[in-house]
């Protein structure tokens, strides 16, 4: 809990050192000479600060970098928070966080060929973009952080953010439909499949649903209460329920599969441990976050709950996903990550019903073919 306190004082000091220091500096900074990138590309930085979720859709447009100049040595440059993501993404070579004055100062020192800043909005990162050794630089032109690149990109919140952070790369000769964002595009390491085996020993290879009942902002929860009882109807169709999270995510883990309900492992696993639970796993059922974005890479099942946010960006697609979403007047109204308080006591998550969730997972299910064989939905409804 302290860890997430830590962090959550972090980022609201970094928003307003970028607000005010960010901004004087993408200002007043001389803007970088434009000049033709020389091929092939030999060394490629790029900037990714920010949560998992953003760590995870860059993912797609990684491979195709590596595809496209299959000698280039990437480096990432991350966040603590969000750096564990890179180590399971294929293509990757060095993976450095700037929040660690030594990792940060060593990626200055480096010599680039491209630079690609794929932050969305702050200006932090683009005036890091501006100092790096690089010849070209690429980010995106949302506001003054545009002065600090040699090469701008439009972002619009309607496209998918696998598909914004595709629209990066067409400097580099790689167009957005070319970026291949099919599934699966992470891959958990074998280290932390074989001990995810030994934790989940209990289950007998049993089919069992996947839950992150966490989130980054109080408005994205739905309720420890709620999930429980979604484990309480799963559990009748033989289905048990394996509960993922951080530290500050075991007392609800508790709630949700107390009682030998299911099994709590939130707080037990590391990031690649929680990605190799959920490649075992049958389906995930989250709220909008960055573990949800974890298991579309893995090409895993999801049933996710979007209220606040916005589900043309985040939202998950394809038939092996369903999205509930009320879709009130009010959301999405989160707007780079920054969700204004909620006059409306958060109607659009607590207005999702358990029932709803409930028939969305089994018929999620049914359509992969994952349902135990021995029940089926009539025997729910009887003994509900």
């Amino acid at each position: 809990m302290y860890l997430k306190r830590c962090c959550k004082v972090n980022i609201r000091l970094i928003k307003k050192l970028d607000a005010v220091i960010g901004y004087m500096l993408a200002t007043l900074l001389p803007e970088p000479v434009r000049k033709e990138s020389s091929f092939p590309v030999a060394s490629i930085l790029i900037i990714r600060p920010g949560g998992i979720g953003d760590a995870v859709l860059l993912a797609p447009a990684i491979s195709s970098v590596k595809k496209a100049y299959h000698q280039a040595r990437i480096t990432i440059l991350a966040e603590r928070r969000n750096a564990g993501v890179f180590s399971f993404v294929p293509g990757v070579d060095e993976i450095l966080c700037y929040d660690q004055p030594s990792d940060f100062l060593h990626a200055l020192r480096g010599r680039y060929d491209v630079v690609i800043d794929t932050e969305q909005s702050h200006r932090l990162s683009a005036v890091v973009a501006r100092f790096a050794l690089a010849a070209v630089k690429i980010g995106f032109d949302t506001n003054e952080r545009r002065r600090m690149f040699t090469n701008q990109t439009p972002y619009s919140h309607d496209d998918y953010e696998a598909v914004s952070f595709a629209h990066l790369l067409k400097p580099l000769g790689i167009e957005a439909g070319g970026v291949g964002i099919e599934a699966p595009f992470l891959f958990a390491p074998d280290a932390a499949s074989a001990k995810v085996a030994d934790l989940l020993e209990s289950l007998h290879n049993g089919t069992f649903v996947t839950i992150f009942s966490g989130a980054s902002i109080a408005e994205r929860r739905w309720g420890a209460d709620r999930f429980r009882r979604v484990a309480e109807m799963l559990s009748i169709f033989g289905i048990r329920t394996v509960v993922v999270g951080g530290g500050e995510d075991r007392q609800q883990g508790a709630v949700i599969a107390g009682g030998g309900l299911g099994l709590n492992l939130a707080g037990l696993t590391s990031l690649p441990e929680t990605a190799a639970v959920i490649q075992k796993s049958s389906l995930l059922l989250s709220g909008d976050s960055g573990v949800l974005h974890i298991a579309v890479g893995l090409d895993i099942p999801t049933v996710s709950l979007f209220g606040p946010g916005r589900a043309k960006k985040w939202a998950p697609r394809g038939d092996r996903h369903i999205v509930i979403n009320k879709e009130l007047p009010c959301s999405p109204c989160t707007i780079f990550g920054t969700t204004p308080p909620c006059p409306n006591k958060i109607r659009c998550m607590s207005d999702i019903t358990v029932d709803e969730v409930v028939n969305a997972v089994t018929m999620l299910l049914t359509s992969v073919g994952a349902m135990p064989s021995q029940c089926c939905k009539r025997d729910w409804i009887e003994t509900a």
